[in-house]
């Protein structure tokens, strides 16, 4: 079942998405699969992260991302991929990255839900 954000959340969210670049989780596989090299970055929560997430993604949740983005990442070139459970959080996320001068940021629609609905390979903890 979707969850039901507010409308507050959503307008920001909607604004947000006017300003980022996105994917889909299908170009993200087939990225995955061909090897790729980007930077996939799960910006749910810790508990979210530790049930289960994409495949060689690393965890730098929203809440501490801006904080510690700089010391992780110190290109602003490095292209950066992120995801949550369906694309909203992640916008926000991609929204204040650019902001912060990263200019390869992309946030993947869908998020791990549309992953998981696909039924594409997820690791544990």
């Amino acid at each position: 079942m979707a969850m039901q954000h507010s409308p507050r959340f959503l307008k920001i969210v909607e604004d947000a998405k006017q300003r980022v670049r996105e994917t889909t989780v299908e170009q993200i596989k087939q990225r995955l699969d061909r090897n790729e090299q980007f930077l996939l970055v799960d910006v749910r929560e810790e508990s979210e992260w530790a049930k289960d997430h994409l495949p060689g993604a690393v965890h730098l949740g929203k809440g501490i991302i801006e904080r510690d983005i700089e010391q992780r990442v110190p290109d602003t070139a490095t292209e950066i991929v992120l995801y949550c459970g369906g694309g909203f959080r992640s916008a926000l996320t991609a929204d204040n990255l650019q902001k912060m001068g990263y200019t390869n940021v992309i946030s993947m629609d869908g998020g791990i839900r549309d992953w998981r609905e696909r039924g594409y390979p997820l690791e544990k903890g």
